[in-house]
């Protein structure tokens, strides 16, 4: 890789536009780049870096486009970055633009400018630039491809941080391995420890798990075995725990000792079990005959009983069965004296019905014959059929007259009916332009008020936004003078932390002389002797102060951050208020309000009334329709009710002396009818009462004549004495019963004594039934109890086959596992270096850093060698660390003359510059093989050679002027005026108020 420009806009302290012009600085091979504290030489490295990788270095990162964009730039200069380079046999040219804000192109404020990126390639072909991407992805993937290292890398490889590596001679194994871990990229050898010890981890569990199930299943063949003399000793179980070497095969064997023992235990249940089956069944037996001969005593002593209540009751049964045949008897008149008794109820009741009947007749009727009422009802009917036809005109005269009355009423209803149509026709066409001109009076007045409604709307939100703008103005203008005075801190804070760290850099060597010792080698010259030590002068501020100046400009420059957004912000929302409220004032937009919100409400009121004036056009218009129709049906309806008058006039005059001559001396035809009717009536009930009267009294005369034959056949002396023999039927029915089962029992207890089972049943002992059951139950128990214990010894049998093969099954499938955790265990013990065949305890990523340091202690070495006159040399050390350091990451220093070899620690000032530079380029030789070859033509190597003497110096120029042999550049980044005489070519960062500038010396 090499520099050829940079350019930088507006960059950190570079208010304008400088130029770095390398292929000229390194024609010379050695340049250097000096300048005054706080100018910017920093910043020009800080630019490269920027290019590549879109980052500067260490912490100056996290501040981002703020800290990068110089505070001296003018508003509207983009910050930018260009840098030409040739990388891999490529010409390119990178530009970087950070994230900034930048005034806007219309109206007033600022806007956030997004970062951007352009990378081109030079065509010699054609001698023009290629475009090739504006992606910050693809620009980024592409330079790291071709340089082949990150952005620390490149920073510790190409822009040597001298003073890092005097760090790190001095610093611990595990200080070193951190940074050679960031350089060479070895996160993945510590990937690889983390993962086996993971996988051990994981390893370690499933083992355990493992254990834990079988001592489980242990735990519970124990239960399963019991705690019986017979059962194996349970407490060798105890001693066992997860992850002992030898448990499975300890479950497993007693195990099978414990199924030993309970199929021993089965076998004696067993047989115990069959000589009980056998006393059960002998007792059975015994029991069913004893049982037997008890039950057949107990049979003959009932029978003998029940012959004894049979004789007793004797007489009653005789009773029953004389009761029974009576009633038998008597049931042949039953039917006979029901009838009787029936027909002499309707004989009865036909007599009173008559004489009901003709006490409804005159007095002179009520003896008379049956035949003579009956011709006197025939005569009756005979008249009343002559009388219905005068009845019906009667009834129709009636209805005329009613109806003549109804037209009477309806004929003056109609006349006052068409009196006020005709009155309130006559004012129709006045009522109706009236309505009509309210109704287009508020429709109009609708139509204005929404226009004015909008009118309205529109402007209360230019008032609104008027007094919004006036608002922001005023807003805008604090803003504006609260982020000067931020900037103008910031800008005096920034100027006093640099001039702190001038003068601290300027009274460094006061501060290094306060820590030096009696009798302790000095850090910079290695002498133990300190005759004449600096002394800070009055202006010397010691490294706190510094920090403390650093934190208020970092303060300083947050403040001022939130005070341009707190601006820009602001003057978004005041053009946007300026747009909406335009050029008039509040005041104006006021008026205007008002005089529109006092239209729009004169407009509202007329037309509130739109819907009531429409609805009342309306109504007078349905009502005319209405009243017009009311009279064309009342003059309708008059001329049809004289035509009808007539008609009913003429039809009742007709009727009227038909009714006379029917109506006779009654006060009408219908009063006439009614009484007609009702002797009719009276007669027709008398006739029929007196015929059903005489027919019950003979149906009652030959049903007497047939009981009393009835009677003397059944043999009762009378009707009376049959009816009292007569039974209900649930009387017969138990009667019957009661025989029944008299006569069953006695069959029952005959044969019962003539049984020959019975005989000679006599003569069991009270107490043998006792005894027998006594036997049984004692039997019984032992027979439960032999079940249960050989049901006990078969289910343990049962369980502890189960759990021992879940055991053996278990036990094998343990056993890969356990090989596994073994393998991964020694793995993971072999890289984590405690595994005792790691003789030197080293790691994995520490083994692969120490064969790194090797190779850079070799590059290192021979170049200390060169610069010392082949005193010193590097030496890489993989002897064992102590206690639980890190071990293979030291270097050692051989003295030449004194033929010793001791640690980088122990360097002197002097001794550490020499043996860190030699570092920083033997590192750089190798982090550049490790990135695939590419060619580090453009080094940079930062302060340190404020330490050497004249002679030394020249050494050290002539080691770095020979790197020139590999056509390559050095820049040197110094603050020693001697280096001014010995490098002519240099690059001068110069300071100014309007912000720092480069200058060229070239020879």
């Amino acid at each position: 890789m090499r520099l050829h420009r940079l350019t930088v806009t507006a960059f950190g302290p570079f208010g304008g536009t400088q130029t770095v012009d390398f292929d000229a600085l390194s024609a010379a091979g050695l340049f250097l780049l000096h300048g005054p504290t706080g100018a910017g030489k920093t910043s020009v490295l800080d630019a490269v870096c920027y290019a590549l990788y879109g980052g500067v270095p260490g912490a100056r990162q996290a501040f981002g486009g703020r800290l990068l964009r110089s505070d001296h730039a003018d508003p509207t200069t983009l910050t930018e970055v260009v840098l030409d380079l040739t990388v891999g046999g490529r010409r390119l040219e990178v530009t970087r633009l950070p994230e900034q804000l930048r005034p806007k192109r219309r109206g007033t404020g600022t806007t956030t400018e997004k970062a951007q990126s352009r990378l081109r390639e030079y065509d010699a072909a054609t001698g023009t630039w290629k475009a090739l991407s504006r992606s910050h992805q693809e620009i980024g993937e592409e330079l790291s491809h071709l340089l082949g290292m990150s952005r620390e890398q490149f920073c510790q490889v190409v822009l040597l941080p001298q003073g890092d590596f005097a760090r790190f001679l001095r610093a611990g194994a595990e200080d070193r391995a951190r940074l050679l871990g960031r350089l060479f990229d070895t996160g993945r050898f510590a990937a690889v420890e983390r993962h086996l010890a993971e996988l051990r981890t994981a390893a370690q569990g499933r083992v355990r798990d493992g254990d834990e199930r079988l001592l489980a299943l242990a735990q519970r063949m124990r239960q399963a075995a019991g705690t019986d003399a017979s059962a194996p000793d349970g407490s060798t179980l105890d001693d066992l725990s997860a992850g002992d070497p030898g448990l499975a095969g300890a479950v497993l064997e007693w195990g099978a000792q414990a199924r030993s023992h309970a199929r021993e235990r089965l076998d004696s249940t067993t047989a115990a079990h069959r000589a009980a089956e056998e006393a059960h069944t002998a007792a059975r037996r015994h029991l069913e005959e004893v049982r037997e001969r008890d039950r057949r005593a107990r049979r003959l002593a009932d029978a003998r009983r029940r012959a004894d209540a049979l004789a007793a009751d004797a007489e009653r049964h005789r009773t029953d069965r004389a009761r029974l045949e009576r009633s038998r008897a008597a049931e042949a008149v039953a039917p006979l004296l029901e009838a009787r008794e029936r027909t002499e109820d309707e004989s009865r009741r036909a007599a009173r019905a008559e004489e009901h009947a003709r006490s409804r007749l005159p007095a002179d009727l009520a003896r008379a014959p049956a035949e003579h009422l009956a011709d006197l009802e025939r005569a009756a009917r005979r008249e009343l059929g002559t009388l219905e036809a005068a009845r019906h005109a009667e009834e129709r005269c009636d209805r005329i007259t009613d109806e003549l009355a109804r037209l009477d009423r309806e004929s003056g209803e109609d006349e006052g009916l068409l009196r006020e149509a005709e009155e309130w026709l006559a004012g129709w066409e006045a009522t109706h332009d009236a309505r009509r001109r309210e109704a287009d009076a508020a429709t109009e007045a609708t139509s204005r008020a929404e226009r004015l409604a909008r009118h309205l709307d529109a402007a209360v939100r230019r008032l609104e936004a008027a007094r919004h703008r006036d608002t922001l103005a005023a807003t805008e203008a604090t803003s504006r003078a609260e982020a000067l005075e931020a900037r103008e801190r910031a800008a005096a804070a920034q100027q006093d932390w640099l001039d702190v760290r001038a003068r601290r850099l300027d009274g460094i060597a006061a501060e290094l002389a306060g820590e030096l010792a009696d009798g302790a080698p000095c850090m910079v010259c290695g002498s133990p002797e300190h005759p004449a030590p600096a002394r800070p002068g009055a202006r010397h501020v010691d490294r706190r102060a510094e920090e403390e100046a650093l934190e208020r400009y970092r303060r300083a420059e947050d403040v001022l951050r939130q005070a341009e957004l707190r601006l820009e912000n602001v003057r978004e929302r005041l053009t946007e208020a300026a747009k909406e409220a335009g050029e008039a004032s509040a005041a104006s937009l006021a008026d205007r309000v008002a005089a529109l919100e006092a239209e729009h409400a004169e407009a509202r009121r007329t037309a509130a009334g739109a819907a009531d004036a429409r609805a009342a056009l309306e109504r007078a218009r349905r009502e005319y329709e209405a009243r017009l129709a009311a009279r064309q049906d009342a003059e309708r309806r008059t001329a049809a009710r004289t035509s009808r008058r007539e008609t009913l006039q003429a039809e009742r005059a007709g009727l009227a002396e038909q009714v006379a001559r029917a109506r006779g001396a009654a006060a009408s035809v219908a009063d006439r009818a009614r009484g007609m009717e009702h002797r009719v009536t009276a007669l027709a009930a008398a006739v029929e009462a007196a015929s059903a009267a005489e027919a019950a009294a003979s149906r009652l005369k030959e049903t007497d004549a047939r009981l009393a034959d009835a009677v003397w056949r059944a043999g009762f002396d009378t009707p009376r004495a049959a009816a009292d023999a007569l039974l209900t039927d649930h009387e017969r029915r138990a009667l019957q019963r009661r025989v029944d089962e008299r006569q069953a029992e006695e069959a029952a207890v005959a044969a019962a004594l003539a049984d020959p089972e019975l005989a000679g049943a006599d003569g069991l002992p009270a107490t043998a039934l006792a005894a027998a059951e006594a036997g049984l139950e004692e039997a019984v128990a032992r027979l439960k109890a032999t079940s249960s214990a050989e049901a006990a010894a078969r289910d343990r049998c049962a369980e502890l086959d189960r759990l021992s093969a879940r055991a053996l099954a278990d036990a094998r499938a343990l056993a890969p596992l356990r090989e596994e955790y073994d393998r991964v265990a020694r793995l993971a013990a072999l890289t984590a270096g405690t595994s005792a065949e790691n003789e030197r305890r080293m790691r994995l990523e520490s083994y692969v850093l120490a064969a790194r340091l090797e190779q850079v202690a070799a590059a290192a070495g021979a170049r200390l060698a060169h610069m010392s006159g082949g005193r010193y040399t590097l030496v890489h050390s993989d002897a064992r660390a102590s206690g639980r350091g890190r071990s293979g990451l030291g270097l050692h220093v051989i003295d030449a003359w004194t033929g010793s070899e001791r640690d980088t620690a122990t360097l002197s000032g002097g001794e550490t510059f020499f043996a860190s530079l030699a570092l920083a380029l033997g590192l750089a030789d190798v982090v550049t093989e490790e990135a695939g070859g590419v060619r580090l033509d453009t080094l940079f190597i930062d302060e340190g050679f404020g330490s050497l003497d004249d002679q030394t110096l020249d050494e050290v120029l002539d080691v770095l002027d020979s790197l020139r042999e590999r056509d390559r550049s050095v820049g040197i980044v110094s603050h020693v005026p001697d280096l001014r005489r010995r490098v002519p070519a240099q690059l001068e960062v110069v300071k100014g108020r309007a912000g720092s500038t480069v200058r060229h010396r070239v020879p």
